[in-house]
């Protein structure tokens, strides 16, 4: 019988098309996760207007989406290490989608949050298990690119959520929208239910399941025999993890570490929606049309969506601790421009440029935290410690629409790009904590033979 150790395999062997395209598969769940987060926010114009409501009466809603978001990430992360990150992923694109339909029909603020707060159970369940999904299907060396390409997908949702706005809600309603955003995942979660395989390192520390695995690998291009026993090889210094808790992320090797991630997560999630939820509503309130309201933010989620590429090829290159510390110093300085901007709806053409720069960098930053916290946890506790991470990250973005609220309704726009700054500063120097940063990995070849390594 041959021992084989995939991990090893994994790390080291090639890039294939098949991983490409379940990295594809993955990326798909978050860019729906993307597109119903934000149908909210973008609805919150025609709510206020439909309702006769003012715009504080929906920050209670607004705050219990990503409330849920907290209480689900932690869910699915444990779930994912215990009992697969396929179910969980899917299972929380189900939960999003029904809930997201039932939104449809309401009436009422307080039913608008209750519902808001389950849809965010199901849309923080899916991000840390796609992340965990994406980095054990490929090599170590594209690793952090896969990783962040897939959670780059959260903007991208975002910008056909605000695209979706401004085409269906003046002719159809908001109603429609909610309706859409809830249908096409469903329609996706059935595919995805059959062709999305399991994780190979799930797959690995699960005897019974080890003939699952062997096709997996065989179908990645790796010459696995037929006799076969799969071991993985530990991290120096972890202990071995039987059932993943929160308590292994504060052992003497990752405390200082899970320290650094969870203050990163929580400032970073919190001045990415300040300006999610409050951005339409803000350029609403001095003059702008609903549509250009909405176009505010498509800017912030294209300059996402380019910024988070970016900054995954220069985490190859440079490695994420130079990246993330200088991307979010550009932030602070960009944050401090828009401060100083005049809004003018009749001449915007330099708003919506920096609304792309800086809301480029802002999701750059918080779209490479995903592949950061892969990278610092190996695999027996990754779900548990990309999930509980970003659940901690969730309270900041909870306490978002109160803090960018405060800032737009004391200081006004230049108040509200201030936070920015403040609250990405603090982001520099919670990421300058991390100790385990990805290092640089470009100028490794394309791969090593697709023959296992094996062991007699």
């Amino acid at each position: 019988m041959k021992t084989v150790d995939v991990g090893q395999v994994l790390d080291e062997g090639r890039w294939t098309g098949y991983q490409k395209l379940l990295i594809a598969g993955t990326a798909l769940t978050i860019v729906l996760d993307g597109v119903d987060n934000q149908l909210l926010p973008n609805s919150i114009p025609t709510l206020i207007k439909e309702w006769g409501e003012p715009r504080s009466a929906f920050a209670n809603a607004l705050a219990s989406g990503p409330f849920g978001m907290m209480i689900g990430g932690l869910m699915g992360g444990v779930i994912g290490d215990r009992f697969g990150r396929r179910v969980a992923l899917l299972g929380s694109v189900i939960t999003f989608a029904v809930i997201t339909i039932a939104i449809s029909f309401v009436n009422s603020i307080d039913m608008l949050l209750v519902l808001r707060f389950l849809a965010g159970v199901g849309l923080g369940g899916a991000m840390p298990n796609a992340a965990t999904l994406a980095s054990e299907y490929v090599p170590r060396r594209q690793r952090p690119f896969a990783v962040t390409l897939t959670i780059v997908c959260i903007p991208l949702g975002g910008f056909l959520a605000a695209e979706l706005a401004a085409r269906i809600i003046p002719g159809y309603g908001w109603r429609n929208l909610f309706l859409v955003g809830g249908i096409v995942p469903l329609v996706l979660a059935a595919v995805l239910w059959k062709i999305l395989p399991e994780s190979p390192h799930y797959l690995a520390h699960r005897r019974e399941r080890w003939p699952e695995l062997t096709h997996l690998l065989r179908r990645m291009g790796h010459d696995v025999p037929a006799d076969v026993q799969y071991v993985e090889t530990a991290v120096p210094g972890a202990k071995e993890v039987k059932k993943a808790s929160i308590g292994d992320l504060f052992t003497p090797l990752f405390a200082r570490d899970t320290a650094g991630l969870w203050c990163s997560f929580f400032f970073c999630l919190m001045v990415n929606y300040v300006a999610i939820q409050l951005v339409p509503a803000m350029l609403n309130g001095v003059g702008f049309t609903q549509p250009a309201a909405s176009r505010g933010l498509t800017m912030v989620n294209i300059g996402g969506v380019l910024g988070a590429i970016a900054g995954a090829i220069l985490i190859q290159r440079l490695g994420s601790r130079l990246t993330m510390l200088g991307m979010s110093a550009a932030a602070v300085v960009c944050s401090m421009i828009m401060a100083g901007m005049k809004l003018d709806p009749a001449d915007a053409f330099a708003l919506m440029g920096m609304f792309l720069v800086t809301g480029g960098l802002l999701n750059a930053v918080q779209t490479t935290m995903y592949a950061l916290a892969a990278n610092v946890y190996p695999t027996s506790i990754r779900s548990t410690g990309v999930g509980t991470a970003v659940a901690f990250g969730r309270i900041g973005n909870v306490l978002a629409v109160y803090v960018g609220g405060y800032a737009l309704d004391q200081g006004g726009p230049p108040g509200y790009f201030t936070s920015w700054a403040v609250l990405m500063a603090l982001v520099l120097f919670s990421l300058a904590i991390v100790k385990r940063h990805v290092p640089r990995t470009s100028g490794a070849g394309e791969g090593a033979p697709a023959t296992a390594p094996a062991s007699h």
